[in-house]
């Protein structure tokens, strides 16, 4: 338990380096969300503080009877944030719908602590489960995104409630807008932390990133096998270029289909996507 202390103490820190940073720039936006993050940090850590000292306690008062079974089955790691803390923390980075796989992935890069891709199956059936039954209780909800032509839950996409309808909802062109943007915002996350001491599953997050936008990597020194190159700028530089070709055909019909939801679903369905027996009907509705 003690190498999740270290996680979350090393996190503490660089949230707190990326708050001067944010400060210096007078960025207040990115600092108050750096806050919110050290503060759900900090709380982290405070519980896993106290389990590990009830835990030494527990074994000074057996007289270290038990010490030996202990070494023996060592019990798993405690999740250090509930799942959908964990998932809104990585939507916050992302600020695009993603999928349960690159949420984990992007949770590994940068957050302390797993999450599986399994732990979020059931994950937004609770949430709306929880919404019906107490309506603005939580102050956000993990919700599926909404598709463009039926207003129904777009498969295997997670968003957040606070976030504008036109920003849940996906089109035909929304899933390259979507990468090319996550890309931007890991490269800005990234640059926020130490870049001389990369974690290598940010930096191999970001080259899996520029090997799917044209002109996003460097050439290679040399042929034959070596580690990809990385190039933050000329990353983000390509990822804008094409993003350029894209947005302004993916925001009208996102902005259209947002318009049409307003007029034809309910407050529920316009966070959770209107029932499967009505989309042929709503699409069908100017």
């Amino acid at each position: 338990m003690h190498e999740h202390l270290d996680a979350l103490e090393q996190r503490m820190h660089q949230l707190q380096q990326a708050m001067r940073r944010a400060q210096l720039a007078r960025d207040s936006d990115q600092v108050q969300q750096l806050r919110g993050e050290l503060r759900r940090a900090q709380r982290a850590w405070d519980a896993l503080f106290a389990q590990t000292e009830e835990g030494e306690e527990s074994n000074t008062s057996d007289g270290g009877e038990n010490s030996a079974p202990a070494q023996d089955a060592p019990a798993e790691p405690q999740t250090l944030l509930p799942a959908r803390e964990q998932v809104h923390q990585v939507l916050t980075l992302l600020a695009v719908p993603a999928a349960p796989k690159l949420i984990s992935t992007v949770h590994e890069a940068f957050f302390a602590g797993g999450l599986a891709p399994s732990r979020l199956t059931s994950l937004r059936r609770d949430e709306e489960r929880s919404y019906r039954s107490a309506p603005g209780a939580r102050p956000y909800y993990l919700c599926p995104a909404l598709t463009s032509d039926l207003l129904s839950p777009a498969r295997g996409l997670l968003t957040v409630s606070t976030w504008s309808l036109e920003h849940r909802i996906v089109g035909p062109l929304s899933a390259r807008v979507h990468f090319l943007t996550s890309a931007l915002n890991i490269a800005d996350a990234a640059e926020r932390l130490d870049m001389t001491t990369l974690p290598l599953p940010v930096r191999q997050l970001l080259v899996r990133y520029a090997q799917n936008i044209p002109g996003a990597q460097p050439p290679m020194p040399h042929p034959g096998p070596a580690v990809a190159p990385l190039d933050l700028a000329l990353l983000r530089r390509a990822a804008e270029d094409e993003l350029t070709l894209h947005t302004a055909s993916d925001t009208t019909t996102r902005t259209q289909a947002a318009a049409r939801a307003r007029s034809q679903l309910d407050a529920a369905a316009l966070l959770f996507g209107g029932s499967f027996q009505s989309a042929r009907r709503l699409r069908s509705v100017p």
